[in-house]
């Protein structure tokens, strides 16, 4: 666990005769302050790249001090987003861990509520970007960051919600990051049954056996090509004395994603052990949350499998039988992340939750849409479509909402079955995959979001890494709006 320094700003000149990393995270202004520690370095950097100092409000400068510390220089405006601000403290904070010390002095400076917001986004940088990820590199030069020391503001909580939100975040990117030979569904079980003990959740399994008789005829489907029978949908637990609602978390957890019959050529099948990542995001979400001490109860419902190829693989034209009853013709063996999710999402909904959300790397047509800036949110209620975009502004992971019209669904029907599984045009398939899951969720209010922001080359927002652990930060901002 990082340790967090806290001093008031006036020992912040004497910390500085002995740290090697410093960030300075100052005001927007058009003047630097007199007493602005380093401000002699800073000042020689902005004559000679011919900047003006509240330029720093749109790029950070790094540069050596006089005792040879890295400095790396920013100023904050109240009039960025949260999202902009993120990501400016991100690139002035990434120079610094680059270098992976030991420990990163940062120094606030401005009125209390510009310090506060300064120290909580470089804080957060901090803690997120030094999580160790996975590396599987001979030699490998990263080392953890052990302590943080902050001049010029105190939190009264030590942060402890930054760093439950900065922790869900590093899971999610971690499982998400994993190679698939590493994050099977058995092995993805058991590490998530650890969890559960660590973290106090309650903890249950539907295995494959179990999930026949009970008649999941969607997940089966799916999960019937691998040749180990270790896909399950895993159910935990979290619940709070205060609670007054309940909300149900569901994550699609392909651990490999061939394409089935309908292989994916190998431009799209690389990268695909990170078609669990709805899962991972759950799972993060549901440990910031418990480390939050959220007062409300949580299920967490994970739906974990692979999608094979094998003369056992469901396939075109098959029909087979969800959990509710729905019938399904298969169209296209590549869309089985809204079938695993299909049964996921029934059982989720039989505790009639007052909110379910799913998180998915679900469709391709949802990144064709945004990009990999933004993730798309679906919502069967209007005031949910405010609250998630909201949420979206509020914690610096930006959504778009998307239409969820009944003339879309059809294209879903079906002359042999309740509803196709999808359509082969394409057109559309992130409307359609969200028509289809509404099938299972019954009258339960519930918000789909489509992960195409799961990976973005460069780092998003706060996070550095490409595998961003998108939806944590945006979760906790709505279930703490409930």
């Amino acid at each position: 666990m990082i340790k967090i320094v806290q001093t008031p700003s006036a020992a912040t000149q004497a910390a500085l005769d002995k740290s090697t990393h410093v960030l300075f995270v100052m005001p927007k202004g058009k003047e630097l302050a007199a007493d602005l520690p380093g401000s002699e370095a800073l000042r020689a950097r902005l004559a000679r790249r011919r900047m003006k100092p509240d330029e720093l409000a749109k790029a950070p400068l790094t540069g050596d001090l006089e005792q040879g510390a890295l400095a790396a220089w920013v100023m904050l405006d109240r009039k960025q987003t949260p999202f902009e601000r993120h990501t400016l403290m991100r690139k002035a904070m990434q120079p610094l861990l680059d270098e992976n010390p030991k420990e990163v002095t940062i120094a606030v400076f401005g009125s209390d509520d510009e310090r506060r917001l300064a120290a909580e986004a470089a804080v957060y940088a901090a803690l997120v970007n030094s999580a160790m990820l996975p590396r599987r590199k001979k030699k490998d030069d990263s080392r953890p960051l052990q302590k943080i020391a902050l001049y010029g503001y105190e939190d009264a909580n030590d942060f402890a919600a930054l760093r439950g939100q900065a922790e869900g975040n590093a899971l999610a990117r971690e499982l998400t990051m994993l190679p698939a030979n590493e994050l099977t569904p058995g092995l993805y079980r058991e590490r998530i049954a650890a969890l559960a003990e660590e973290n106090g959740w309650k903890h249950a399994e539907y295995d494959m056996k179990k999930l026949r008789k009970i008649g999941a005829g969607a997940f089966v489907a799916v999960a019937q090509g691998s040749s180990v029978d270790d896909a399950a949908i895993v159910h935990l637990r979290y619940r709070h004395p205060k609670a007054k609602k309940n909300v149900a978390l569901v994550g699609k957890g392909i651990c490999f994603d061939t394409g089935g019959h309908n292989l994916k050529p190998a431009r799209y099948m690389h990268g695909m052990h990170e078609d669990m990542n709805g899962s991972a995001v759950s799972l993060g979400l549901l440990l910031a949350a418990t480390r939050a001490n959220l007062p409300l109860d949580i299920d967490c419902w994970l739906a974990l499998a692979q999608n094979h190829i094998s003369p056992k693989a469901y396939k075109q034209g098959d029909v087979v039988t969800a959990l509710n009853g729905t019938t399904i013709e298969i169209v296209h063996t590549d869309a089985e992340g809204r079938m695993v999710l299909a049964d996921t999402l029934t059982l989720a909904a039989r505790d009639k939750p007052d909110l379910i959300v799913d998180f998915a790397t679900l469709t391709g047509s949802m990144a064709t849409a945004l990009g990999a800036r933004y993730s798309g949110i679906f919502a069967n209620r209007d005031e949910l479509v405010e609250q998630a975009v909201a949420a979206g502004k509020s914690s610096g992971e930006r959504v778009s909402a998307f239409p969820l019209d009944a003339d879309y669904e059809e294209g879903l029907e079906s002359q042999i079955a309740d509803i196709k599984q999808c359509t082969l045009e394409g057109e559309a398939d992130h409307i359609l995959a969200a028509r289809f899951l509404m099938r299972f969720i019954g009258e339960a209010p519930w918000v789909h979001v489509d992960l195409s922001a799961s990976n973005c080359k460069g780092g998003l927002g706060a996070v550095a890494s490409d595998v961003n652990g998108f939806g944590v930060a945006w979760g906790m901002a709505l279930l703490r709006g409930m």
